[in-house]
Parts: C-alpha cells; sequence; structure tokens
C-alpha cells in the first residue's frame, strides 16, 4: 500500500507541489510590493528570454525549469523562453548522473544548455506562440455602501490555511531531499512514520481538497491565500494522478523502460519518445538504464534533451496546447542532437 499509492501522493507533492507553492507565493509577494514594475522588466528583457530560461533549466533538478512556467502562464516571458527551459532541463536525472559520473554529467549538461539556447531562439524567431488559456480573473468582490466600504470582507477558511501550513513543513522536508542535503537513511530513521511520506500525501489530500473546494465555490469571493492554494492544488492533482498512473502500470504490468531497443538510430528514437512521458519518475529508469551499461550515450543525450522532468506539469495542468506543442517542440532537438551524438561516436 504505502509503494503503491502513499508514495507517489507523496512524490506528488514533495518532489512538486512544493516548490510550485513556494514559487507562486514568491511571486504573488513580489507582483503585489512592485505591481507591473516586475513584468515591465521582464518584457523589456525579452531577448534574454530563451538565454534565462536555458540557464534556469540546465540547473540540476526541476525547481530552476519550474520558475518558468508561471510567468509564461502569466504572459511575462515568450513560449521561446519556454521551450528553452524544458529542453535544457534533465530533471531529477541530473541529481542521478551527477552522482555517478560528475564529469559525463557536466558534458551533458552543456549540451543541454546549448541545445536549449538555440531551441529557444528559433521558436521565437519563427513567431511559435500558442494561444495561453486566460489567467482566471478574481472572483467579484462584496458590494460597497455608498460610503464606499465594503460590506463583506475577504475571508480565508481553515482549508487553505491548513494547506499553506502543510506546505511550510513539508518544505523543512522536501528542500533538502530534492538537493541531497540529507542521506534518506536519515528521514528513515524517524521514529514512527516517516515525515516525507506523511507530510507529503497529507498535503496530496489538502490539495485535492481544495481544488474540489474550488470547483464548488468558484465565485467565493477569495483571498491571496485561498488564490494560491488552488492554483498549486491544481497542479499537485495533475502530478499525483500521472504519478499514482505510472506506478499502476510497472506494477501491474511489469513495464519500466528496460524491455526496449536501446542501441543505435532505434535507441535514439525510443529515448526521445521515452522523453514525452510527464514527470521525473520514468526518466530517472531511464538514466539507470545508462548507468547500468543497457544504454548507450546517445539515446542518454536523447532522452536528456526530449525530457521536460516535473516542470511540464504545472503547464499541463493550466494551458495543455502549448505544454503539448512545447514537449513536441523540445523532442524535435532531442532527435537531431541524439543522432549527430550517434554518428560522432561511431
Amino acid at each position: 500500500m504505502p509503494d503503491i499509492v502513499i508514495r507517489p501522493l507523496a512524490d506528488a507533492f514533495m518532489q512538486v507541489g512544493v516548490f510550485v507553492a513556494v514559487l507562486v507565493a514568491a511571486f504573488t509577494r513580489l507582483r503585489s510590493r512592485h505591481g507591473d514594475r516586475l513584468t515591465g522588466l521582464l518584457e523589456r528583457r525579452a531577448r534574454l528570454g530563451p538565454l534565462i530560461g536555458a540557464a534556469l533549466g540546465v540547473s540540476p533538478g526541476c525547481a530552476g525549469a519550474l520558475m518558468v512556467m508561471p510567468l509564461y502562464t502569466r504572459g511575462s516571458v515568450s513560449f521561446g523562453t519556454v521551450v528553452a527551459a524544458l529542453a535544457a532541463t534533465m530533471g531529477d536525472s541530473s541529481w542521478v548522473i551527477f552522482a555517478a559520473q560528475p564529469l559525463v554529467a557536466l558534458r551533458i549538461h552543456a549540451l543541454l544548455f546549448a541545445t536549449g539556447l538555440a531551441a529557444g531562439y528559433l521558436v521565437d524567431a519563427f513567431g511559435i506562440a500558442p494561444r495561453r488559456a486566460p489567467e482566471p480573473l478574481p472572483a467579484p468582490g462584496p458590494a460597497a455602501s455608498p460610503g464606499g466600504v465594503a460590506l463583506a470582507a475577504r475571508t480565508t477558511t481553515p482549508l487553505p490555511v491548513a494547506f499553506w501550513v502543510t506546505t511550510a513543513l513539508a518544505a523543512v522536508v522536501a528542500v533538502p531531499t530534492a538537493f541531497q542535503l540529507v542521506p534518506p537513511e536519515f528521514l528513515a530513521g524517524f521514529p514512527g512514520a516517516d515525515p516525507y511520506l506523511v507530510l507529503g500525501a497529507a498535503g496530496t489530500v489538502l490539495s485535492a481538497a481544495v481544488a474540489i473546494d474550488g470547483r464548488r465555490h468558484p465565485h467565493r469571493h477569495a483571498d491571496a491565500l485561498t488564490t494560491g492554494a488552488r492554483e498549486v492544488a491544481g497542479i499537485v492533482v495533475w502530478v499525483a494522478a500521472i504519478y499514482l498512473t505510472w506506478e499502476v502500470v510497472v506494477r501491474t504490468t511489469g513495464f519500466d523502460g528496460s524491455q526496449l531497443p536501446l542501441h543505435g538510430l532505434t535507441g535514439v528514437v525510443v529515448g526521445a519518445l521515452v522523453g514525452l512521458v510527464p514527470g521525473c519518475a520514468v526518466q530517472i529508469a531511464f538514466t539507470s538504464l545508462y548507468l547500468a551499461g543497457a544504454a548507450p550515450l546517445p539515446t542518454l543525450v536523447a532522452n536528456a534533451i526530449s525530457q521536460d522532468g516535473d516542470a511540464l506539469l504545472p503547464l499541463l495542468a493550466r494551458n495543455r496546447r502549448p505544454a503539448a506543442l512545447a514537449t513536441v517542440l523540445t523532442t524535435v532537438p532531442g532527435l537531431l542532437v541524439g543522432a549527430a551524438t550517434l554518428l560522432w561516436l561511431g
């Protein structure tokens, strides 16, 4: 039960939800304090968008690329910036390769940065800009009295408060875990239940409750805490569904990727196609195949460029068409660079 259900639910919140929540809170704070100045700065530096996106994406883990998605959703960066970040990221697979083969990891990440940079600028140069879903409008405010005083104030229900308290506690565990600052056995050594599993599963359950409440009361006048909680909750529910589905597929069918043909040009194609699968779980397993000697370097390169890690999931939850196009656009350079690597290595 913990491995099949609880673990995917916990991973969804601890690996993605916590970081999205931190970014949403930070961006909301900046926007409330500085208004349009932040957006204006990004718009004035629009030509640097793909460069910034590639630089954020190539950083180990998913956090850097995740930062770009809310900015795109709000219209602050170009679609090329998104493609640059997604092509440059290797997601959590980067931790695996850095731990085992740091020099190879550095070379791969340099290639990822160059590919993401080129792909991002090409997308913007060709004017590829899919239609974004508009940001949800704030719910109508309470009626005001003739003197201009609102008849009802914005209220925060206990549900979003519980969500943010759980998120804060989860961040204390999720951040050191994501950046490998603590060994896995450290958490396992806690008396009683594993805090990672407890906080992660609780966060996902609360996310589902917040998402359901938001659908039931879409026009309830909500404050910033509630609005932010709903934004993050919708993403977490999507991620949890994907993680849980993959876990069930692996457990029921035994398919984990190792059954695929991984050598030669066929392996490059397979690596790029596997990169289309959202999330980090499949990609970590695929990187492990390379470390085990089952997949050659060109296959890994194709997969590394094609995959989007967890960074695609927030975009998939809010803007499905741009997300689908972005993941296809990162697969194309994955195929090309993977094939070029195959030819170069002979």
